[in-house]
């Protein structure tokens, strides 16, 4: 059995962020983003069940807590982004039909 790295854990946590990522930008164009509370409550689910996964590496001393607040901090930042882009469009496109 292959024993696991800080370098290692952090790789697996960053790849599953930037896979909510890449879930939140495949629907950026969509209507979905901001009308489909579905949506909202799978990109929740989903960020919950990233920062279990951060919180039990830092309890099993994989990484450290900075490290797990960078990784969890960082994807809140870009979805925040992500989102405040998609309300801006509607604005604009709303701005556009009257």
């Amino acid at each position: 059995m292959e024993t696991v790295t800080p370098e290692m854990a952090n790789s697996l946590l960053m790849k599953e962020a930037n896979r909510i990522r890449l879930l939140i930008k495949n629907q950026k164009n969509s209507q979905c983003i901001s009308q489909c509370k579905a949506f909202e409550e799978v990109v929740d689910t989903q960020m919950y069940g990233l920062s279990r996964q951060v919180a039990f590496a830092i309890q099993l001393g994989i990484i450290s807590a900075e490290i797990g607040h960078q990784i969890l901090t960082g994807l809140e930042r870009d979805l925040n982004y992500l989102y405040t882009e998609v309300y801006e469009d509607q604005k604009i496109n709303e701005g556009k039909e009257v």
